[in-house]
């Protein structure tokens, strides 16, 4: 091996390599509801990607995450769930969890919306059990740590409908609050 090769070699062995956001092993992430706000809500989150299918023209789409949020022991009507910037539900309030997922500061918005945060997922409906399911396919996060990540974010099911004003939507008193972790 002459001296040349195995000096590039050398280099290229240590150059850093960039860092990599860590990502859901499974591919999935989940966290379990605890009620706040002095509710009885309880339940499940639970995001899991979607394989992209091809865009228009044999063009690439951006893949999406399949989210799905059940619950129990709400009042019926529509609850507003919004991801929240922080994994902590530490707070009898859920306040801990501060304010809504927004790295790029984009307008309040329903799920359809072009602007909205990454994680405004509309209203989950309850019916007269006090049970209820949200099931959506979100284009806006992903699932690790990185820029719209919502590995280690806290989910929020709030006391009222999101009627989708500014800046958070006028939901009310937040009911449940769920961290988002790795799924087995």
């Amino acid at each position: 091996m002459t001296p040349t090769l195995l000096l590039a070699g050398l280099a290229l062995a240590l150059t850093p390599m960039p860092p990599h956001a860590p990502h859901a092993a499974s591919g999935a992430l989940q966290g379990t509801f605890e009620s706040r706000s002095g509710s009885a809500v309880t339940g499940t989150a639970h995001m899991s990607p979607v394989a992209p299918a091809p865009g228009p023209h044999g063009g690439h789409a951006t893949p999406s995450v399949h989210v799905t949020i059940r619950i129990e022991g709400a009042s019926p009507g529509d609850h507003a769930v919004h991801v929240h910037e922080k994994g902590d539900c530490s707070a009898p309030d859920a306040s801990s969890a501060g304010g809504h997922f927004n790295p790029a500061g984009a307008p309040h918005g329903d799920h359809g919306s072009a602007q909205k945060h990454p994680g405004d997922f509309g209203n989950l409906r309850v019916g007269a059990d006090g049970k209820g399911e949200l099931t959506l396919d979100v284009g806006s996060i992903t699932l690790d740590s990185g820029p719209v990540g919502v590995l280690g974010r806290a989910v929020i099911v709030h006391e009222k409908a999101d009627d989708f004003g500014q800046p958070t939507g006028n939901a009310g008193g937040r009911q449940a609050c769920a961290v988002l972790s790795i799924a087995p």
